[in-house]
């Protein structure tokens, strides 16, 4: 028996029906992605001051780990309704696990291109345990997103990385969700830039709630990037992207005409920050306020206390200032960046009395 209450959450595209391009014939391909939960950060309120409050938009909490899932829902269902029979990424581990797990629920067949040795294994095993065909090329992602493009042009595959409009229409949804838990959009939104598709998908969501009167006002757009992949930042293509955050390790963002638009329409920034930088900010996460995010998640954090450091938020007299930060994914997307930058546990006699010395409990 399938439980059908009118109550129950039903995915994002059940929900924002009447803001995406989908009708009653379009199937709904979905494992009930969205709704995540937007955090109030004590330790980072306190950080920037009594008049400010900081929330973090947890999107590990998606089905697979990752925010792609809001618009992969979408891309896919669009491809079931346009009887496609196959869809092709290039990915750096979250496109991949999110498509080939939507694929999955589609009884699609998924392709799926990678970078040698640039992928987080928690998300090739995803993407494997799922059932998609991948491959890795000797080249990094630009190069497989070349190949897609070319695939995807020629043969009949859909494309489901951020360049498929379908991909925006659903990640604007977060937007929405903030929008719709504070009452208003927030005055600032911090968020990591990789392929640029998010960004970009955040102020679009932003601008339509905005314009059919369901918030008051607009946030300025903080984009960061990683140093060693910051195109934007640069104003020209990473030839060799290198950073430890791998889902932002991108040269040629494929978003980033209209990254550059969100940002100057919102008069906000984008930024970079350096390795250090999203791994001290990775600890603040977990050893303070118990949230575990992938490197990449940790830029908007890392962008955050950067730009505070520079004084850069100011006090609205009579106002709290809201700031929300965008987590990409979970960080069991990639515990080998937890494991390489902890203690190890120790290794003691099984007693009681060692256990407590050892835990500082006595």
């Amino acid at each position: 028996m399938i439980l059908n209450s009118k109550k129950a959450y039903k995915g994002v595209i059940e929900r924002y029906k009447k803001f995406l391009p989908v009708s009653k014939k379009t199937p709904r391909i979905t494992l009930l992605e969205g709704n995540t939960p937007l955090i109030y950060s004590p330790s980072l309120s306190k950080r920037l001051g009594k008049s400010f409050e900081v929330y973090l938009k947890y999107e590990g909490l998606n089905p697979t780990g990752s925010f792609k899932d809001r618009g992969m829902t979408v891309a896919m269902a669009k491809a079931v309704e346009n009887k496609m029979k196959a869809v092709i990424c290039a990915s750096t581990g979250n496109t991949s696990a999110s498509a080939a797990a939507y694929s999955a629920r589609a009884g699609m067949k998924c392709v799926v291109v990678i970078p040698e040795g640039a992928i987080a294994l928690g998300k090739l095993a995803q993407a494997l345990i799922h059932n998609a065909k991948v491959v890795a090329i000797k080249g990094n992602f630009d190069h497989a997103l070349d190949i897609v493009k070319e695939i995807s042009t020629n043969y009949p595959v859909t494309l489901v990385n951020s360049i498929n409009p379908y991909r925006i229409e659903g990640q604007k949804t977060a937007a929405f969700e903030i929008c719709d838990y504070l009452g208003c959009s927030p005055d600032f939104h911090i968020l990591p830039v990789g392929n640029a598709g998010n960004i970009t998908a955040y102020w679009k969501g932003y601008k339509e709630y905005y314009s059919q009167k369901k918030s008051s006002c607009l946030p300025q757009m903080l984009g960061f990037q990683a140093k060693g992949a910051s195109p934007i930042v640069r104003g020209k293509p990473f030839k060799n992207p290198e950073t430890l955050a791998t889902a932002i390790r991108i040269g040629n963002p494929a978003s980033w005409e209209k990254a550059v638009e969100a940002k100057d329409e919102s008069k906000g920034l984008i930024d970079s920050v350096t390795d250090n930088q999203i791994i001290s900010a990775y600890k603040i996460l977990a050893k303070q306020e118990g949230v575990f995010a992938e490197p990449a998640s940790a830029a908007s954090i890392a962008g955050l206390l950067k730009l505070n450091k520079k004084g850069f938020f100011k006090k609205i007299k009579g106002k709290r200032t809201i700031i929300t930060c965008t987590l990409t994914g979970h960080g069991l997307k990639d515990p080998q960046i937890a494991i390489n930058n902890i203690k190890r546990p120790p290794v003691i006699k099984p007693s009681t009395k060692e256990v407590l010395k050892v835990s500082g409990i006595i």
